[in-house]
């Protein structure tokens, strides 16, 4: 294509609008380019994206011409001289410079690790397959087998050996696929699993003490591993550095301590606990520093809106608050103060006064808060703008209590929502007692003692209105306090309800996230457990659902959490939770 003819003008008889072009520096060599192709100058190639033209004061004046395809030459005119005929003021790009123009990333060089997956791992997580990062995964044929007899049910553990499977038959039917080669992870669209899926395709020769029987599931795991082991162990000079380790993954503790007790490595599936200690879960509240007003005072404003003060704190202690965490400042001598936290805007922080509960004159539905923390909480659950409050404590700190107390105020007082939701997980302390009869209210009814004992508390606080008319208030009550289960709540939506979740802990968090999904427009939802009593065989208080969305909803602007420190039902319930 012939290139466009060059432009007559001088520099100096350029117009005022060519003047104000702000100049631009050469562009980089690109990857493509080759060190030896000849670099157009401006007077014979118009077309470059800066081009310098010297008036006759002697000024550069830069020119900014449009960097057209029809006007970009992929090769060397013929008529340019060569690159080592003529003088250059920059050094040639070499071809290695070239290519560490854009610095990559740097990943990982050494062996990654080969996991051998035990089959409660993918029972448990059945999207376990794709969080081992780069490193690649093994499944023993005896697994599969596993996964086979656990698939027939309508359990939790039933489920997710469907969809293991499921996920299994997608990876191995991709195409391309070469299961002896393994098969990589990434092909299903999880991109950040970067590693390959290996079967087992032959036989594996490995030798086990004579102690452990041959035909166990787990110990034909462990001699998968045993044989891996030593394939992957470095051999003769081979450094130990190119070997590969094989460890395997299991939630079965008397698995991993025969796995330790063979010299294989082992470790647990860690992916499931969103924390490692139960004493580092977010608390919802946090005392100020004895020096607060000492440090921060002279930075703090304050203003009145109706019944609240509010203070614009400034100051080190900032970056450490959440939306709506409640702060406290107690010393001997000075006015305490008790807030919630409403905003943060880079290093500044409004703190919003609580209205006290612990005052009759604030009572609800005859109830008073009786510490700090139930305070903190009768503020989260009276308040309109908070959708979702989780309350953790020990037996006794009136978490059900309080819970209800607020509803039935903002249900039949405040006509805030229609009526009260209440379900629970139906998982028994001791044996199962067998099906129960009735219909599902009545069905859940005597998983409901702990409702029917605080609503017998909250029917005695109206002390002027007789017999009858503590009667009539009762059946009022029980009129808009719906029992639900929990096995009937998928594809439900709540509208303008009061919904109350008790003995959360022994959820998971698909349950968890099942159940908080239900909301609908103006739906408050109140999670309510404690995390020292789960029931759960296979939870704990790391992977515990209440956990979960207690860590995931910390410091969203519409949702809070109190842990209730002190119980107050009883002298005796009390020392018991202490002691005991």
């Amino acid at each position: 294509m012939p290139l466009p003819t060059a432009p007559a003008k001088r520099a100096a008889l350029l117009s005022e609008q060519d003047y104000d072009v702000p100049a631009r520096t050469q562009p980089k060599a690109r990857k493509t380019e080759s060190p030896l192709t000849e670099h157009p100058v401006a007077e014979k190639h118009p077309a470059r994206e800066t081009a310098e033209r010297t008036d006759a004061g002697g000024q550069v004046v830069a020119l900014l011409q449009k960097n057209t395809p029809e006007s970009r030459s992929k090769s060397p005119r013929p008529d340019a001289p060569a690159r080592k005929n003529r003088p250059e003021t920059k050094a040639p790009v070499e071809p290695e410079a070239a290519a560490e123009v854009r610095p990559k990333k740097i990943k990982h060089t050494g062996p990654t690790k080969l996991f051998v997956l035990d089959t409660n791992v993918l029972l448990h997580d059945p999207m376990c397959l794709f969080r081992f990062e780069e490193h690649d995964i093994f499944l023993p044929m005896i697994v599969l087998e596993e996964l086979d007899a656990h698939k027939k049910g309508m359990t939790e553990v039933a489920r997710n050996a469907r969809q293991t499977s499921r996920t299994l038959d997608a990876l191995a039917g991709h195409q391309d696929a070469d299961i002896t080669a393994g098969l990589p992870l990434s092909t299903t669209g999880h991109r950040e699993a970067g590693g390959k899926l290996f079967f087992q395709t032959q036989l594996l020769s490995y030798t086990l003490p004579t102690s452990l029987p041959q035909g166990k599931a787990d110990n034909q795991i462990l001699g998968v591993v045993e044989a891996l082991r030593q394939q992957h162990a470095p051999q003769g000079t081979e450094s130990r550095t190119t070997a590969r380790e094989v460890v395997l993954v299991s939630k079965d503790i008397n698995m991993r301590v025969k796995a330790r007790a063979l010299g294989l490595a082992t470790d647990d599936y860690q992916n499931d606990k969103t924390l490692e200690d139960g004493d580092l879960l977010y608390a919802g509240a946090i005392a100020l520093p004895t020096n607060f007003w000492t440090t921060h005072g002279k930075t703090v404003e304050s203003w009145q809106q109706g019944a609240h003060t509010f203070y614009r704190i400034t100051g080190p202690i900032v970056p450490s608050l959440l939306i709506n965490q409640f702060v406290y400042f107690e010393s001997p001598g000075e006015p305490s103060l008790y807030a919630r936290v409403t905003e943060i805007r880079g290093k500044t922080a409004v703190f919003k006064t609580l209205k006290d509960y612990t005052h009759l004159k604030n009572s609800v539905w005859g109830i008073t808060t009786r510490n700090r923390e139930q305070n903190f909480a009768m503020n989260l659950l009276m308040d309109p703008e908070i959708d979702f409050v989780t309350l953790t404590g020990t037996a006794g700190t009136g978490k059900t209590l309080m819970a209800l107390a607020s509803g039935l105020t903002q249900v039949l007082d405040d006509r805030r929502y229609t009526e009260i939701i209440v379900t629970r997980a139906t998982v028994s302390v001791g044996e199962d007692i067998g099906f129960l009869p009735g219909t599902e209210e009545e069905k859940m009814g005597p998983w409901m003692g702990a409702l029917d004992d605080n609503l017998e508390v909250l029917g005695k606080t109206d002390t002027s209105a007789g017999e009858w008319g503590r009667a009539a208030t009762s059946e009022l009550i029980r009129s808009r306090i719906k029992i639900k289960s929990m096995n009937f709540m998928r594809g439900r939506t709540f509208l303008n309800k009061y919904v109350i979740i008790d003995e959360a802990q022994n959820l998971t968090p698909k349950q968890m996230k099942t159940l908080i999904t239900r909301a609908g427009p103006g739906t408050k939802i109140i999670c309510m457990g404690n995390l020292a009593q789960i029931d759960t065989p296979y939870l704990t208080e790391g992977s515990s659902g209440l956990t979960f969305a207690v860590d995931k909803f910390k410091g969203w602007q519409h949702g809070g959490h109190i842990t209730l420190a002190r119980g107050e039902r009883s002298r005796l319930a009390d020392f018991a939770s202490e002691v005991l």
